[in-house]
This record gives C-alpha cells, sequence and structure tokens, in this order.
C-alpha cells in the first residue's frame, strides 16, 4: 500500500474518532474548526451504515393489522411478557433505547415502541459523536445487557387488570322473553332490579335478595314489553303490549297512572326527569310529562318500522333512537323533526348508549345483518370509528368511572365483551349464557353489571372498576362540565 495514503486514510480515521470540542494533540487539529462531514446529497454514506437495521427501525412506524391485532389482544400477563420480550430485543439488537415497558391498551403505543432517534434508511452525514457513556456496557458489569435494558427490566409494570370470568351470582328468571325488541330489565339507583317475567314485574333487592311482585297484568290479558326506573330509583315505567305505559310506586307498590297513546306494544323506555319517552312497534315515539294530565304529549314521527331503543344524553338536551329500520335518530327537546339521522348500520338499532366522559358522544350497535360498533360525534354529525364485533349487538353500557363500555351479543357467540375506548381493544370477553344476551342493566355504584338472556338466567358479573378514569375531558369550553 501506498505510504502517503495510507498516511491520509489514518489521518482521516482518527479526525473521526476526535469529540466535537475535545482539543487534538495535533497542532493542525486543534487549529481547524470542527466541521460536518457530509456526502453527496444523492449518494449515502455508507461508513457505519448498517441498512438491515435501519430499515427495520424505519418500518417500525408501519403497523399492519396482524400486529395491531396481536397488540389488541394482549391484554393478559403473557402478551404483556411478550410486548416486553420485544422491546428487550429491539434494545439489544437494534439499539433502541427503551426504558419502559409499553402498554399495548395506550393509544401511544406507537410512539412508545419505535426509537428515541429517527431512524432512516440512507444516511449522508458522517456523525463523529462518541456513545454516551449510559448506553455502553460498563467492563464490571457480569450481565450481557445493556444499561437501557437493564432499567427496562427494572421498570415498574402496571398490574394486570383482573376480570373474573365467572358471574358471582346467577338467578332463575322464568318466562324472560327471548325477544330482541324488548327491554326487561333495569336496575335504579336504590339497588332495586326490576325484571318483566311474562305479565309479571318482579323486584329484587341487591341488598337483601329480597324478591317481591310489584304488578300482574294477566287480569288484563296483557303481558310486559319494558321496564325502566326514573333517575331517583322511586318510579318504574312499565310497557305493555297492549300499548300502554304503566306507572308505578316501588315503594308503595301502587299503579299512579296508566298512559295511552301507542296502538302496538312498548319496547323501549327512558325517563329525563320527570318526562317519559317511549317508543312503539307503531313507529312513534310518546313524550309526556307525569306530573300533567295524560292528553299532554309530544309525537315524534320519524322512524319506519319498530322503535326498539331510547337513551337521553347526559345533559338531558338530546334523546338518540333505534329502529328496526336501520335508522339512529337525534331528536332535541324542542323540535318535532330528529336534528340529525345516521344511517350506516345494516341492520335493527336497538343498543344504543351516550359516554359520560366525552359531551356529545354516542354508541350504537347494529343487529345480526350489521355485527358493529359505531361511534357518532353528535356535536358535529360525524362518523368517529366503528368495529365490526362478530355477532349481534344487543345491548351498550358505559363505565362510569372509565372510559370504557360493555356489549351483550346474540347470534352467534351469546358473549359479553369488555371495551377500552377510544383504542377500542378488547379487555375481556365473557361467555355463560346459552342463548342472546337480549338484557343489560349497570348497578348504581358502576361496578358490576346484570345480563339477562332467552335462558331464563339472570347472570351478575364485575366487569368496571371504580378508579376514575384519569383521561376525562377537563375543557374550559365543555358548558356541561362545570357552573363556571
Amino acid at each position: 500500500m501506498d505510504q502517503d495514503y495510507e498516511r491520509r486514510l489514518l489521518r482521516q480515521i482518527n479526525h473521526q474518532n476526535v469529540p466535537e470540542g475535545h482539543p487534538s494533540k495535533s497542532g493542525y487539529a486543534a487549529c481547524s474548526p470542527v466541521t460536518v462531514k457530509s456526502g453527496d446529497r444523492f449518494i449515502p454514506t455508507r461508513a457505519g451504515s448498517n441498512w438491515s437495521i435501519n430499515f427495520h427501525c424505519a418500518n417500525e412506524n408501519c403497523w399492519s393489522p396482524n400486529q395491531n391485532q396481536r397488540a389488541k389482544d394482549a391484554s393478559t400477563d403473557t402478551g404483556k411478557d411478550a410486548v416486553a420480550y420485544a422491546a428487550l430485543l429491539r434494545n439489544e439488537l437494534l439499539g433502541a433505547g427503551i426504558e419502559t415497558v409499553p402498554d399495548p391498551h395506550t393509544d401511544d403505543r406507537r410512539n412508545t415502541l419505535v426509537t428515541q432517534d429517527t431512524h432512516s434508511l440512507f444516511r449522508y452525514t458522517i456523525h463523529t459523536k462518541r456513545v454516551p457513556f449510559d448506553n455502553e456496557i460498563s467492563p464490571y458489569s457480569l450481565s450481557p445487557l445493556s444499561n437501557k435494558s437493564h432499567k427496562l427490566l427494572r421498570s415498574p409494570r402496571k398490574p394486570a387488570r383482573k376480570i373474573s370470568k365467572i358471574p358471582f351470582k346467577v338467578l332463575d328468571a322464568p318466562e324472560l322473553q327471548d325477544d330482541f325488541y324488548l327491554n326487561l330489565v333495569d336496575w335504579s339507583a336504590g339497588n332495586l332490579l326490576s325484571v318483566g317475567l311474562g305479565a309479571c314485574v318482579y323486584l329484587w333487592s341487591a341488598c337483601t335478595s329480597q324478591v317481591t311482585r310489584l304488578c300482574d297484568l294477566s287480569v288484563d290479558g296483557d303481558s310486559v314489553t319494558s321496564v325502566c326506573w326514573n333517575e331517583r330509583g322511586s318510579l318504574v315505567a312499565v310497557g305493555t303490549h297492549k300499548g300502554f305505559v304503566q306507572i308505578w310506586d316501588a315503594a308503595g307498590g301502587r299503579k299512579l297512572t296508566s298512559l295511552e297513546g301507542h296502538s302496538a306494544r312498548v319496547g323501549a323506555l327512558a325517563w329525563n326527569g320527570e318526562q317519559l319517552s317511549s317508543g312503539s312497534r307503531d313507529r312513534v315515539i310518546l313524550q309526556r310529562d307525569v306530573r300533567t294530565p295524560p292528553p299532554v304529549e309530544r309525537r315524534l314521527q320519524g322512524h319506519r318500522q319498530e322503535v326498539c331503543g331510547l337513551k337521553w344524553s347526559p345533559d338531558h338536551q338530546h334523546l338518540a333512537s333505534g329502529g328496526n329500520d336501520n335508522k339512529l335518530l337525534v331528536w332535541n327537546s324542542s323540535s318535532l323533526l330528529p336534528v340529525q339521522q345516521y344511517s350506516d348500520h345494516l341492520a335493527a338499532v336497538k343498543a344504543i348508549a351516550w359516554s359520560p366522559h366525552q359531551h356529545g358522544l354516542l354508541a350504537s350497535g347494529g343487529g345480526t345483518a350489521d355485527r358493529c360498533l359505531r361511534f357518532w360525534n353528535t356535536l358535529t354529525g360525524q362518523a368517529l370509528q366503528s368495529t365490526d364485533t362478530g355477532s349481534q349487538v344487543c345491548n351498550l353500557a358505559w363505565s362510569k368511572h372509565a372510559n370504557e363500555l360493555v356489549s351483550t351479543h346474540g347470534y352467534s357467540q351469546n358473549q359479553i365483551l369488555v371495551w377500552k375506548y377510544p383504542s377500542l381493544t378488547q379487555v375481556a370477553k365473557l361467555t355463560g349464557h346459552s342463548y342472546r344476551v337480549l338484557y343489560l342493566a349497570v348497578s348504581p355504584d358502576g361496578e358490576a353489571i346484570v345480563t339477562g338472556a332467552g335462558d331464563e338466567t339472570l347472570r351478575f358479573w364485575n366487569v368496571f372498576s371504580k378508579t376514575r378514569c384519569t383521561k376525562e375531558s377537563k375543557s374550559v369550553l365543555n358548558l356541561f362540565t362545570r357552573i363556571r
């Protein structure tokens, strides 16, 4: 090798190994300014480039559907161990520098798994910086892992959420109808469960387990098609097959009034203060004030088939209705026409739930031909996101304390699913009913749910925690979260 060429090559290598701002023994190097060596703008430098690692790091942001599904299924201890192992491999093989175990349920999981430095496939600048000492392996360490990996293994891990797959109580419910369009179970603020069984309404106390019969409609040749408690838990509304709506005093066990107006069965009821909305097979929604005489009513006509779902928003301003015509309508408290109409579902819309955490967020579920959960921003009228559940969606309910919701399903899996929003991660899957899980109610403390099915059983599950969500909306622009 030519001696002059070898001397120039050694001088270039020594100059690359000198840290920035470090004085050199050579007088020429000490006098010359620190410059950044750049290659050609179109030809990447080959020095210090490992293109296979750079290619892997550059594609970490692009998650495939299979990777997304694996992240959604990482709710068990085994899944979290797999995430920690993957982060450890990235540290040791790719130099990712991950110090904490990423949570697969968080929305920013894509950002956590990516390396801290931005990697590109090609490099056009010769980096002369030395690696910081905390990334180096101590010469006295007996472990083959780097310091970053040690920090990763020592980082605190969030305890796994444990949801029992077995109901903590099962009650027999003879004559509980297997009808998708009925709503026969509701849980009051006073911890009383009302259940419509055939022609009777029974009350079950969650405190004493005492069962009392509230009413019997067989003397009139009628049957129960829906039950609904008011917000205080003192009155229960009972919809009947003949189109009547009866108001009962639960404590006194007496009927206060019987409202007429519907020409067919009343399958959906919803209270809004002292006002009661009822939806019927006659396609009409009647809204009445129980404090005034029966003739005072508002008739809301917008569905072309049976109304099977009704829910008032938490701010008492909007009513959501679902029908067998595959439509989801939103009404305000003053207009006789719907202010919004959503037609994306391909089957009957019975499952409706307003979010108590985000103003204007509405969730809905479709029947057998649709099987989808859909979320809507009723403030802007936009569809947010949807997911295919794989089976008929019968009911929806949000957690009172966390940004989660539970859905019950019919054909063909008869399951209960707990979802985390907005990632739509399945937190738990509960099975046990042998028929469609048509009925759902949440306990007043927001921790337990009760489900009913055509197998004539009521099952109680502990699915929600009492820990309040830390990501609740605290915006000052939300006029419904504070007075001033």
